[in-house]
């Protein structure tokens, strides 16, 4: 099997990623929608009344990661537009949900995926849209072909 030509090697606009740690980022956004989503789901499911706002925040936290991941996605070929939005939705959402469950602990009876900046996932949530945000600032100063 040959390598590819240059001809016929696609540039960054025609569809192939320009970098590989989106890769790393859309596995954690692929894992956290599944997380977020599996959560909210169980949560609300079996007791809605014990924290609504925490569960409907875990739902809302799904979503975004779900968004994350297309935005990713789309960025890694250029298409950085969306990217940059949602990742600075999912990071005001991240330190909104946890300051007010650090201000108003009776809305957060039992935690939301946010609460306390991400603590129960070990403050990945808090971290991942700033590492979003580095990875597409990187990604907007390579050379366009």
């Amino acid at each position: 099997m040959s390598a590819p030509t240059p001809a016929t090697t696609p540039t960054p606009g025609e569809g192939t990623a320009r970098t590989g740690p989106h890769r790393v980022l859309l596995a954690f956004y692929a894992l956290f929608t599944l997380a977020a989503g599996a959560r909210s789901a169980v949560q609300l499911a079996t007791d809605p009344g014990r924290a609504p706002v925490a569960y409907a925040l875990s739902a809302v936290a799904a979503l975004t990661y779900a968004a994350g991941w297309v935005a990713i996605r789309r960025a890694s070929v250029g298409r950085t537009g969306f990217a940059s939005v949602m990742l600075w939705v999912e990071l005001a959402g991240v330190l909104t949900v946890g300051t007010l469950s650090l201000v108003h602990r009776a809305w957060f009876p039992d935690a939301s995926v946010w609460s306390d900046y991400g603590i129960g996932y070990g403050f990945v949530p808090a971290i991942l849209p700033v590492l979003g945000l580095v990875w597409l600032r990187r990604q907007r100063s390579l050379p366009q072909n």
